[in-house]
């Protein structure tokens, strides 16, 4: 019998575990990569496979997936047009903020006792949402201050990092609500 690793609520064997490990970081790394624009859906989707990330994996794979969009979207060198070359400052502190994301998630939601899974599912979802969007948006008042960015990356890496993560999150619920009725009706 295969050992099976437990990530929160989601069981699952050491090839299935290596398996959604292969499947996210594809879907996070191609998704930027491929698809580009807009911002606000490409931000959702990559924040979806992280928020899964913290469902379903271990934690030796939280930093492959933090960093694996961001060097999709320089790769790319579309969404920001121009102001590609500014993401590079950003970079470590957007690698941070992902990996904030991921474990502040899985952080609240092991740590909240409530048993309604929706609502311990959506406080955790705020607060890391919450702090991705602080860092990143400390970061950018920060560098516009000092006149390392344009004026465009407050908006950037303000209020649409809270926006993306939290929405990608309820795109991780929802995938998971959607998953649990499947394997409900087919037991």
């Amino acid at each position: 019998m295969q050992e099976k690793i437990d990530i929160l609520t989601f069981p699952l064997s050491i090839s299935r575990h290596h398996l959604v490990f292969l499947a996210i970081s594809l879907f996070s790394f191609f998704v930027p990569f491929l698809l580009g624009h807009p911002q606000w859906l490409v931000g959702s989707i990559v924040n979806c496979s992280l928020i899964l990330a913290a469902i379903f994996l271990s934690e030796k794979f939280f930093l492959p997936l933090s960093i694996l969009p961001s060097i999709a979207v320089l790769l790319r060198g579309l969404i920001f047009g121009p102001f590609t070359y500014f993401l590079i400052y950003f970079l470590p502190f957007i690698w941070l903020a992902n990996i904030l994301l991921i474990f502040v998630f899985r952080f609240f939601y092991n740590q909240i006792k409530i048993n309604f899974y929706f609502f311990k599912f959506f406080i955790s979802l705020f607060f890391s949402a919450f702090l991705k969007f602080l860092v990143l948006t400390t970061i950018a008042r920060l560098y516009f201050n000092f006149h390392l960015v344009p004026a465009i990356f407050l908006q950037l890496m303000g209020i649409n990092q809270f926006i993306t993560a939290f929405s990608g999150g309820i795109f991780a619920f929802l995938i998971l609500y959607i998953y649990y009725g499947y394997k409900k009706t087919h037991k």
